[in-house]
């Protein structure tokens, strides 16, 4: 990563590197969101997209290898309020939880040491926050599990989870958008739609935004 030094762009971030030609990736810790906020509302004519990830963000460029000095000066510039999206839209999803649609819920409950009617209440009383999106188009990784109900990723991943199910996969939640392999614990089933190509937008679910889960 490259590195602030004295009398080198005064404005720029503290951490940061080139992934590939016009990428450039900002370490931004917790105050991911807020920053992306910020960008985004500067309307910086020279960066094609800003994308949120595990704290971080990256900037894609219209040009290689070039970083206009509004863009070091938006990175660098104090945040009013380091929480998140103020934006943000608020979601509830329906879930059914456990059975043929939660396979792990019972092996999760165990190990947190709780019923799994208390473990569902627990999981459905938390409000989340949308980080970023990754793994599958609209896959949603949620900030605001609580500490009890975390859980190591599965030490064998499924060769198919059904779309819509509902996982644990370290501190974060999630939605499979699609089926396919996942290597995180399915608790249970939505029938929303987290991704459809043919909507105006696409993902159901933005950084920013909250979700709220609704016991079927």
């Amino acid at each position: 990563m490259g590195k602030q030094t004295t009398g080198q762009r005064p404005a720029a971030p503290a951490s940061w590197r080139w992934i590939g030609e016009r990428g450039l990736q900002v370490a931004t810790g917790e105050t991911t969101l807020a920053r992306y906020e910020l960008l985004i509302s500067k309307n910086l004519t020279d960066v094609e997209d800003i994308i949120p990830a595990d704290d971080s963000v990256l900037l894609i460029f219209r040009r290689a290898a070039r970083v206009p000095a509004e863009v070091w000066a938006a990175l660098a510039e104090p945040l009013a309020d380091t929480r998140g999206v103020a934006g943000g839209k608020r979601h509830e999803i329906v879930v059914e939880y456990g059975g043929g649609a939660g396979p792990d819920l019972p092996a999760l409950a165990r190990q947190a040491g709780m019923s799994e009617a208390a473990y569902i209440e627990q999981h459905a009383a938390a409000v989340y926050t949308v980080a970023f999106l990754g793994f599958q188009p609209g896959f949603p990784y949620l900030r605001g599990l609580p500490a009890a109900l975390q859980a190591a990723r599965r030490a064998t991943p499924r060769p198919r989870v059904a779309p819509g199910s509902v996982a644990i996969g370290g501190n974060y939640a999630g939605i499979y958008p699609v089926g396919g392999p996942g290597g995180w614990h399915v608790i249970g089933r939505t029938a929303a739609v987290l991704f459809d190509p043919q909507r105006d937008a696409p993902a159901l679910l933005m950084p920013g935004d909250q979700v709220c889960f609704v016991p079927a």
